[in-house]
């Protein structure tokens, strides 16, 4: 005892004092620990994922404010939110990615930063341009706007798509993050996010403006599945205007979906693992796939289970040859490549989109579950359940309006 009284004694009769008292400002700050806690900007908020991972942010301890920013909010969704303010400060900013003002006050005072807002185009609707604009370009700037402000955490919400499917013939089954696999397509979503990701992993390390260091990581969810789903609502919505006859989307696909809620789960757990001290040194810079345990399946076989319950179906008919839609492809691309000069023609489909939606490509959420602790928030039947109910709500939207036709 005699002897660690003399050692503070020594030390606070020294000059390393302000050298402790340095560290210890540090460190409380790479934590985010204050008296006052912690804060968390997630943009895209809006966004299908982005509202489920504030869903779980209120829920965090000692968290003192959530900034919630996107281009504009649903009336709905600003209801919610504000009732959320009774768990934590919930604050609501509307702005663009690309708004370089914008994103350093959004960033001002902040200790996690989620960014899961991006682009999403499979089909080819966007120009090409914004794509890379929003998905790359602000990306970068919310990097900078973050050494400006000295954020700390960095978590970046990729896609599986940054490493394929690059061709229907390959088979990835139980893939993983030690395997070498890169998109090779240069269609503009995977492209965008491809770059973003390397963009944002090479960002660990960056020295921020407080002296403090950036820690950064990356994850790449399967197709995500869930009430609210962009695609899956077109799916339904076009099953529902075709006599209850689903369209085929990816009828030669083995895929493993993964359910909304245990993707925003995967961030939580991202966050809670780049301020641990422990866990943050094998977290930073790395990737991680996530998945859960929803049933390996097509995507048609996917978009039927949750919705045969309400009549609808697959259309059990003949199709094209898997080679032969492939090539078809193709020649749609040559077409729009020709006319372009005089026209713009978007192809139902090309080459690419064909090759997404008809590959084995399943891969193993292992490496996360060893890093982040992850585990699966939901199971199949309950994520099965909620979407099921959700997918109920779509046709009774539609008899509704039916009905008010008829009136």
């Amino acid at each position: 005892m005699a002897g660690v009284q003399a050692f503070f004694r020594v030390t606070l009769e020294s000059d390393l004092l302000p050298s402790i008292f340095c560290f210890l400002a540090s460190v409380s700050c790479y934590l985010g620990f204050s008296m006052m806690g912690w804060s968390c900007l997630v943009t895209g908020a809006g966004g299908f994922l982005g509202q489920r991972i504030i869903r779980l942010l209120v829920e965090e301890k000692e968290l003192k404010e959530i900034r919630a920013l996107d281009k504009a909010f649903r009336p709905e969704l600003r209801e919610e939110f504000s009732k959320l303010q009774s768990k934590t400060k919930l604050t609501m900013l509307e702005g663009d990615i690309l708004d370089e003002s914008c994103l350093k006050r959004a960033c001002q005072d902040i200790t996690v930063v989620i960014h899961t807002a991006s682009v999403v185009d499979v089909f080819g609707v966007t120009h090409r341009e914004s794509i890379m604009n929003v998905n790359v370009k602000g990306t970068q700037l919310l990097l900078e706007a973050c050494v400006h402000a000295s954020v700390p955490v960095f978590i970046y919400t990729s896609t599986l798509e940054v490493a394929g499917p690059n061709s229907y013939k390959e088979v990835i089954q139980n893939g993983h993050e030690d395997q070498p696999l890169e998109n090779t397509w240069s269609a503009p979503y995977p492209y965008s996010k491809q770059l973003a990701e390397k963009a944002v992993l090479a960002a660990d390390g960056w020295t921020l403006k407080n002296g403090g260091t950036l820690y950064t990581c990356a994850l790449r969810p399967m197709y995500i599945y869930g009430e609210e789903g962009p695609f899956l609502s077109a799916t339904v919505t076009a099953g529902l205007n075709n006599s209850g006859i689903l369209p085929s989307v990816g009828k030669f696909s083995t895929v493993n979906p993964v359910y909304v809620g245990n993707v925003a789960w995967a961030h939580i757990l991202a966050l809670r693992a780049l301020r641990d001290p422990k866990k943050a040194p094998s977290v930073r810079g790395q990737f991680y796939y996530i998945s859960d345990d929803t049933p390996h399946q097509s995507y048609d076989g996917l978009n039927y289970s949750l919705s045969k319950e309400f009549g609808l179906y697959l259309n059990s008919g003949w199709s094209l040859p898997l080679f032969l839609m492939y090539w078809i492809g193709f020649l749609l691309e040559v077409v729009s490549f020709l006319l372009s000069p005089i026209y713009t023609y978007r192809p139902p489909f090309n080459r690419h989109t064909v090759t997404l939606s008809n590959s084995v490509f399943t891969f193993s959420y292992k490496k996360a579950q060893r890093d982040l602790a992850y585990k699966p928030l939901y199971s199949w039947e309950e994520a099965r359940q909620k979407t099921a109910e959700w997918v109920g709500s779509l046709v009774d939207r539609h008899k509704e309006m039916l009905k008010s036709k008829t009136q």
